[in-house]
């Protein structure tokens, strides 16, 4: 048994007992992935004891409190419950709690495969969101279902209104986990039939936006108030993107090789400090995360090299063996995705391959200190 808070009491003024909910089982339910996984916007069934009072599911993630979501019960028993798997959940144990802040043990981390991909959208259509009678016409269309923060574009939203006035216009970019707007844009009443864009360059004011599924929400008000929308409030897949805040640096075959590769193996009087991946020489790399280059130059271990101080974090990356110098130099910014070199094999390499080092603040050489890349390579290598 447990206690509720203080401000919960019986209506004779004494503490209201609430009984510690137990989860025994969960159990994917509807819209499963395959083998009867979980993916974001699954209905779970979770079965255990003292479950009626249950008001949400927690799904707590792999990295303390900063993943964790919240979803309500849909429905329950005393015995059994449902929940629909929240965009933005990532694999990790789960618990549930009551409405009086009473809260169950964590289960084991289950699998949680992110939501499938956003429908494509990149020619202009016809919108199926709700529309009044006489509101303008819309069609719209989005560049893309996979962007990343730090690109030089990272997705262009664009709208045709087709009536023979203009009409007042608001594009929404909409938070799939929540279903907030987080950023609107309101252009210049629209000419008829003319095509118009917004383009989003992944950031939130100053800084980066969390990676998650957007979409964009057009609403479109003619001049006699009769008003259309793009989608409706909860669809998350119309002019919709999933935004990644790096890309896998080598674009194209790879591989990560052997121990003698990974962080932390021995070398001649020190360790290695970075992951070696793989490839052709002459593949090309890109930018894993736009920012500033610090350093460009040749070192008789490096190789050609380049190190670039990752935009809106406090990370250091640092490309090596590089098969010509890059064309970047001190000073210059940088996008994700964008292209700085070449595998190659310069400096002291033993075959064609990209060293790849991460450096905490204050930054390479500078104070900081590299870590392990590997887990970081592989997370962005399975999205991009």
């Amino acid at each position: 048994m447990a206690v509720a808070p203080p401000a919960t009491q019986a209506g004779g003024g004494g503490a209201m007992y609430v009984a510690k909910p137990a989860i025994a089982k969960v159990s994917c339910l509807r819209r499963c992935a395959s083998r009867k996984r979980a993916q974001a916007g699954s209905t779970l069934r979770l079965v255990g004891k003292s479950l009626g009072s249950v008001s949400s599911v927690i799904f707590h993630g792999s990295y303390g409190t900063g993943d964790d979501v919240a979803a309500k019960v849909r429905s329950g028993s005393d015995t059994k419950l449902s929940a629909r798997v929240p965009i933005g959940a990532v694999s990790g144990p789960v618990s549930v709690s009551t409405s009086e802040g009473v809260s169950s043990a964590e289960t084991r981390p289950i699998a949680i495969l992110p939501p499938p991909p956003p429908d494509p959208n990149t020619e202009l259509s016809p919108v199926p969101g709700p529309r009044d009678a006489g509101a303008p016409m819309i069609e719209t269309g989005t560049s893309r279902t996979k962007a990343f923060v730090g690109a030089h574009h990272a997705v262009t939203f664009s709208y045709r209104i087709s009536q023979s006035a203009p009409a007042s216009v608001t594009v929404e970019l909409v938070r799939a986990s929540d279903g907030v707007a987080v950023k609107t844009w309101t252009p210049a009443p629209a000419a008829p039939g003319a095509v118009q864009s917004v383009t989003w360059s992944g950031t939130l004011g100053t800084a980066a936006a969390p990676p998650g599924r957007y979409s964009f929400r057009l609403t479109a008000a003619g001049t006699n108030g009769a008003v259309a929308r793009s989608s409706q409030g909860t669809n998350v897949q119309r002019d919709a993107f999933d935004l990644y805040d790096h890309i896998f640096p080598i674009r194209g075959k790879h591989d990560f090789g052997g121990g003698g590769g990974r962080f932390g193996a021995g070398r001649t009087g020190h360790s290695h400090q970075g992951q070696d991946t793989f490839a052709r020489c002459g593949t090309p790399l890109v930018a894993a995360r736009g920012g500033k280059v610090k350093y460009r130059a040749y070192h008789a271990l490096a190789g050609y090299y380049v190190v670039i101080d990752g935009a809106g974090t406090d990370v250091d990356y640092v490309y090596m063996h590089m098969a010509e110098p890059s064309p970047f130099q001190a000073g210059d910014r940088v996008f994700t995705g964008q292209r700085i070199g070449s595998v190659g094999d310069t400096g002291d390499a033993r075959g064609c391959h990209l060293h790849f080092e991460m450096w905490s603040a204050p930054g390479w050489y500078d104070g900081g200190k590299p870590f392990d890349p590997l887990p970081s390579l592989m997370a962005w290598d399975a999205w991009s």
